[in-house]
């Protein structure tokens, strides 16, 4: 079975200064990866240049295939119309803009096979914004901008997404809130990358882990064989 995404030699470079060394990963369909390491190891790097947001700020190179589409040379928009979502880590909602109409700006059509996001199916997954659908983005918490993000690029109707984060700075309730939904979507079928240095948060959700360290992958596995391996955690995560 071809992988919903696969990344393989992929390199970044920031004008002469290289980020990111022959990375290479995928992902299955209902499946949560979880890219992890330090600070400045090349997460958020590698997730912009899966979503082709490389562009303009440096450039990347490399084989980056979804949907069995080859997209490294794609724009962004281009990659968002065939179903890969993104949620970045600084959320980028519309401040002047209520709860509601953030939600409808992200709408796009149901795509064949899948059930269709609407408003009422994202309230269920996030209560909280429920209950707030006339409130302006600019009077939320940034827990609640963070689910409002994610809830807005469901409703693009995604086949998969890749959230840059999602943990960061956030209360550590709306992150239970948050781990509860990414696994809400998993069992719907939906697949998720997952760039996070929370590590418990990330083995909550998540099924297996690439480990970035000075942009070069130095662990892929199953996140619970990560886990339990005291010494890998030390090496490449611990601060």
């Amino acid at each position: 079975m071809t992988a919903l995404l696969e990344v393989s030699r992929l390199n970044a470079f920031y004008g002469r200064a290289q980020i990111l060394f022959d990375v290479s990963l995928q992902v299955d369909a209902g499946e949560v990866l979880a890219l992890m390491g330090r600070n400045g190891a090349g997460k958020s790097t590698t997730i912009k240049s899966i979503m082709g947001l490389m562009r303009g700020v440096g450039k990347s190179t490399g084989e980056v295939r979804f949907l069995g589409q080859s997209i490294g040379t794609w724009e962004a928009y281009q990659i968002a119309r065939l179903g890969l979502g993104f949620v970045p880590e600084d959320r980028r909602i519309f401040t002047d803009l209520t709860v509601l109409e953030n939600l409808q700006v992200g709408t796009r059509p149901a795509r064949d096979g899948q059930e269709p996001w609407t408003v009422e199916r994202v309230f269920a997954l996030f209560p909280n914004l429920a209950r707030m659908p006339d409130r302006p983005g600019g009077q939320m918490s940034g827990g609640e901008q963070q689910m409002l993000t994610v809830a807005r690029t469901l409703m693009g109707n995604p086949k998969m997404i890749l959230l840059d984060e999602p943990s960061e700075g956030v209360a550590p309730l709306i992150v239970e809130h948050m781990a509860q939904a990414i696994m809400q979507l998993k069992t719907q079928g939906l697949a998720i990358v997952l760039s996070e240095q929370n590590f418990p948060f990330a083995c909550a959700v998540s099924d297996r882990a690439v480990v970035l360290e000075k942009g070069q992958v130095r662990f892929t596995g199953a996140m619970r064989e990560l886990e339990e391996d005291e010494n890998l955690r030390r090496s490449y995560l611990a601060v």
